[in-house]
C-alpha cells in the first residue's frame, strides 16, 4: 500500500493526543490549529451539528480534568482557553468533523489524523506482542538455565522495567 504525503507529520498529530477516560482523544483547540480555523468556529460548526456527535464521539471535559491537563502541558498559560471547557473529540469525533468542517485542507487533515490513530494501535499492539514474547522466553530460559535462576531474574526484571514506559500511555488525566 503506497502512502501519499501528508498535510501533517504524523508525530505533530500523535503529539496532540491524550488519554482521558480510558478514550484516546484530541481537543477542539489543538483540532483547531490542526485545521487552521479558530476554535470558536470549530465549537459553533459542531454545536450547529451537535446530533453528529454522541456521547462516544465527543464530550466536555470537566474542570478538574482540565486542570490536570494543563499541568501536564506547559505550554497552556493561565486564563487561555479558560472561559469554557474544551471538547474532547474521540476518533469517531475526528471523523465525523470532516462532515461538519468542508474545507479541503478538512479533509486532508482528517486524513492525517485517521492514520495518526492507526499507528499509534500498531505500536501499542506491537507493544503487547513484545511482552508476550518476552514472557515465552523468560519460561523458556529459566526452565533452561535454572542453577543460574537469580541473575535471569535480574535481567528479566531490567527488561520489563526499561520497557513500562513504553507501554504506558502518554497522557492520562481523568478518572
Amino acid at each position: 500500500m503506497a502512502k501519499t504525503n501528508s498535510i501533517l507529520p504524523i508525530e505533530k498529530i500523535t503529539a496532540k493526543i491524550y488519554l482521558i477516560r480510558e478514550e484516546k482523544i484530541l481537543l477542539d483547540f489543538d483540532l483547531a490549529e490542526l485545521y487552521g480555523v479558530e476554535t470558536k468556529i470549530l465549537k459553533r460548526a459542531v454545536r450547529r451539528n451537535i446530533e453528529r456527535f454522541p456521547g462516544d464521539f465527543m464530550f466536555t471535559l470537566t474542570r478538574e480534568e482540565y486542570n490536570s491537563l494543563r499541568s501536564q502541558i506547559g505550554t497552556l498559560k493561565r486564563g487561555q482557553h479558560a472561559k469554557y471547557l474544551p471538547f474532547a473529540f474521540t476518533e469517531q469525533g475526528v471523523a465525523m468533523l470532516s462532515s461538519v468542517l468542508n474545507s479541503e485542507r478538512a479533509v486532508k487533515v482528517n486524513i492525517a489524523i485517521m492514520r495518526a490513530f492507526v499507528k499509534m494501535r500498531e505500536y501499542l499492539q506491537s507493544t503487547a506482542q513484545l511482552a508476550r514474547k518476552l514472557e515465552q522466553l523468560e519460561k523458556e530460559t529459566r526452565a533452561k538455565f535454572a542453577g543460574q535462576q537469580e541473575q535471569i531474574n535480574l535481567i528479566f526484571e531490567a527488561i520489563k522495567e526499561l520497557m513500562k514506559d513504553n507501554t504506558k500511555p502518554k497522557h492520562k488525566i481523568g478518572f
